[in-house]
Order: C-alpha cells, then sequence, then structure tokens
C-alpha cells in the first residue's frame, strides 16, 4: 500500500507562502501513519513514527542512504558526508577517540575551557554587566573542541575565524535539493575558516616531524597521513572542519535552548542548582524539544516496503526528530518541559528518542557532548543566578534548530 500523499494544491500555497519547511512537514505529518508530497517531481516521504524511525536509521541503515549532504559545501569528504568504505575507515579511525574511555581523554580541555567561562560570568556579575549567554556557551564550544583538535587553548583571532561557521551552516539548505551555492558573505567565511585549518595542520606538522607529537585529533591524522594516502591535507582539513561544526554548533544551541528554557521556568533552573542528576535530565528534556539535528533525510535507491507501506526507488526519506519528540503517545503534553521525563522510567520504544541520530550513522561524539554539556551548565547553574534582560527570537529551522537571536541576561554570585 502506497503513502497517503498531500494534494498538490496543499504543496503549492506552501510553496507560495515562503513558510519554512517545518511548516510543510507539521502539515503532512499524521501519527502512526506516512505522508508524503511532491515538489519539482521528486517524491518525499515523512517518517515520524517511532518504529518507522528504528526501521529507516536502525535496521534499514544500509539500505536507506543519504543521497548527497546538504553541508558537503562546508565539510567536504569528511566523517559525516563520507559513504561507503570511505566512511568506515574514517570512522574507525576516529571512534576510539570519542567512544568509551576515549572521551577521558579530553577532560583536562572540557574544564579548562569551563573554567574560563564562569571566570567571564564572574568579571560580569561584579561589574553588573549583562551577557550574550548564547555567545558565552558558543565561546565554550569552541574552546572545547580546538583544543581537542590541536591541543592549543583557543585565542580571539582564532576564535572569530572558526565562529564564522555558524554564518555558512546558516547559509545551507534545510534539506537536500537545496540552493547548492553559497552567498558571498557566506564564501568568505569558509575562505577564512580554511586558512585557519590549513594554518593549523601546517604547525602540527612542523611539531609531528620534531618529534614533539602530542595525543590531539590533529595529531592522530597526520599519524594516519603517513601509512593511508587517502589522508591528504584536503581529508585531513575535512575531517578538522567536520569536528569542527558536530563539536561545537550542536553543543552550542543545546545549550542556548536549555538556558532559554530555564529562564522561562525559574524553579527548575534552581532545582538543577548544583544537582548534576537533575542538570542531566534539564539537557535530555531540551534535546528532546529542540533536537539540533530536527531533519534527518534519507534516500531509497531501490524499491522498499516499510511497515507494509512502499517505498518506490528514488524517494526520499524525511525522518524528522523534532516531531518523533512530540509523539504523545510517547511523551504525553509533547509541548511542555519537564525534565523529570528524565531518566525514563521505562524502556521507549526504538526510535521514540534520538536526539543524536541512531543506527550505523549515530553521532560519534555523543558521550563527549553530553559531558561538555553537563560540566558547563552544572558550573554556571551551582554559582550564579541568571536573569534575562530581554526575550529570545524564535526558533530557526535551518540544517540545524537554534534561537534567532542572542539571550542577554544579568547573572549574579549566588550567595
Amino acid at each position: 500500500m502506497p503513502p497517503d500523499y498531500l494534494d498538490d494544491e496543499a504543496v503549492s500555497a506552501w510553496t507560495a507562502s515562503g513558510a519554512p519547511l517545518v511548516d510543510l512537514l507539521r502539515r503532512a505529518h499524521t501519527p502512526g501513519r506516512l505522508t508524503g508530497f511532491r515538489r519539482g517531481g521528486r517524491a518525499a516521504v515523512l517518517v515520524t513514527e517511532p518504529r518507522h524511525v528504528h526501521q529507516v536509521l536502525g535496521v534499514g541503515g544500509e539500505r536507506y542512504v543519504k543521497r548527497s549532504h546538504r553541508a558537503r559545501p562546508l565539510l567536504g569528504d569528511g566523517m559525516i558526508t563520507a559513504t561507503g568504505e570511505a566512511w568506515r575507515s574514517q570512522r574507525k579511525l576516529l571512534q576510539a577517540m570519542f567512544t568509551g574511555r576515549g572521551v577521558q581523554r579530553w577532560e583536562r580541555h572540557i574544564t579548562g575551557a569551563a573554567a574560563c567561562v564562569v571566570d567571564r560570568w564572574a568579571e560580569r556579575a561584579r561589574r553588573g554587566e549583562p551577557t550574550d549567554i548564547a555567545e558565552d556557551v558558543q565561546f565554550f564550544t569552541v574552546d572545547t573542541i580546538w583544543r581537542s583538535l590541536t591541543d592549543r587553548p583557543l585565542d580571539e583571532e582564532t576564535y572569530v575565524d572558526l565562529a564564522a561557521v555558524q554564518d555558512v551552516v546558516a547559509a545551507l539548505p534545510a534539506e537536500v535539493g537545496g540552493a547548492s551555492t553559497l552567498p558571498p558573505e557566506a564564501e568568505a567565511a569558509l575562505a577564512a575558516l580554511d586558512e585557519r585549518m590549513f594554518r593549523a595542520l601546517a604547525d602540527a606538522r612542523v611539531r609531528h616531524r620534531a618529534g614533539g607529537a602530542g595525543a590531539s585529533v590533529l595529531d592522530r591524522l597526520l599519524d594516519a597521513a603517513g601509512t593511508d594516502p587517502a589522508y591528504t591535507d584536503r581529508l585531513i582539513r575535512d575531517e578538522l572542519v567536520t569536528l569542527l561544526t558536530a563539536g561545537y554548533e550542536s553543543s552550542a544551541r543545546t545549550l542556548t535552548w536549555a538556558f532559554v528554557l530555564l529562564c522561562e521556568h525559574p524553579e527548575v533552573m534552581e532545582r538543577a542548582a548544583g544537582d548534576a542528576r537533575a542538570v542531566g535530565a534539564v539537557l535530555s528534556e531540551t534535546l528532546r524539544l529542540y533536537p539540533t539535528g530536527w531533519l534527518l533525510p534519507r534516500h531509497s535507491p531501490a524499491d522498499e516496503t516499510l511497515d507494509g507501506w512502499a517505498i518506490p526507488a528514488g524517494t526520499d526519506l524525511l525522518v524528522c526528530p523534532y516531531l518523533t519528540h512530540r509523539d504523545p503517545e510517547v511523551w504525553p503534553e509533547p509541548e511542555v518541559f519537564d525534565p523529570g521525563r528524565f531518566p525514563v522510567r521505562s524502556p521507549l520504544p526504538p526510535g521514540a528518542y534520538l536526539p543524536f541520530g541512531m543506527g550505523p550513522r549515530a553521532c560519534l561524539g555523543t558521550r563527549f557532548a553530553m559531558r561538555e554539556m553537563e560540566e558547563l551548565l552544572g558550573a554556571l547553574l551551582a554559582r550564579f543566578e541568571v536573569e534575562p534582560t530581554g526575550p529570545v527570537g524564535g526558533a530557526v529551522f535551518g540544517i540545524n534548530l537554534r534561537p534567532a537571536g542572542p539571550l542577554h541576561a544579568r547573572v549574579r554570585e549566588r550567595t
């Protein structure tokens, strides 16, 4: 049986409105069913039911593939965009550094970067000056990943070049098939980023040849280049930018959303102060409401059957964690911010909660991301009271899910 399809008039009306893609997906969303639509001659099917999500990303992870990647102009052939044997080889190299006990090697970088933000807030509190929380947490996550990549702390000049990744990400299409060229300002940001990465690579190579190699990610990539000709300077650049983007964008956005939600619920903020378990629950609930990977496109290169529904070859499948996480059958009162949902008291259906994806292409840095977010959020809530000084913008559904504007607040030392 084929999926239900929206009528062409509904799709045309959405196109003419200029509304974001999420509006069309909300219109197409029918709990428990697959719903499709056609645009420009292509068929797409929305996938939100947990069992369908599990079948596409988990069980069918090798059959439903990435047709192309929206972020290729930024990431090149890095691990996220790579496919087939190249992807397997790249993931194997990096996996040990970001899973299991491998995360422990980055503890000093995480705590060092967090201490910088705590000091910044202490100074703002002493002076009675407001701060932009979105900017502060972004500096932290860029600092953390840069220390891990290069074994060097972040300076302001480097930060400006690296943080410009957000301008490139914002210019990328929300889905496969969007605009393939970047606007001039994004191209300029990408050029500055490339220059910074190749400079870091050159500096690391000098140290490497002099016998001063360390344990950074860049050192591991240079080791790989010594035995595997696939690791050219360009591929090393692509891996560095991939890890930078994945390592700071998602964590920075999640931490910003966490403070947005906590400022709206000060009683939850107070309960989480000094309580590591409550901090973890706040982050888990934030990721439920605002998963940065809110849309995970896949493609069916062959005819498939998904839970009895016919999926013809050439169909795009749009897995949407944002809508899956709002399934009232799994999450009662799904729009309500309630960290008390976590840790979950009974096993969730497979595919019901996937803030970091699932299956063979799930995020490699999940443990790293959770560890750095828990460290910073816990340190800040334990020491400071936070009071917003203005509203934050609404949600922007681009390649990631982010607040539209800054988050200005006053911070005060707890007494």
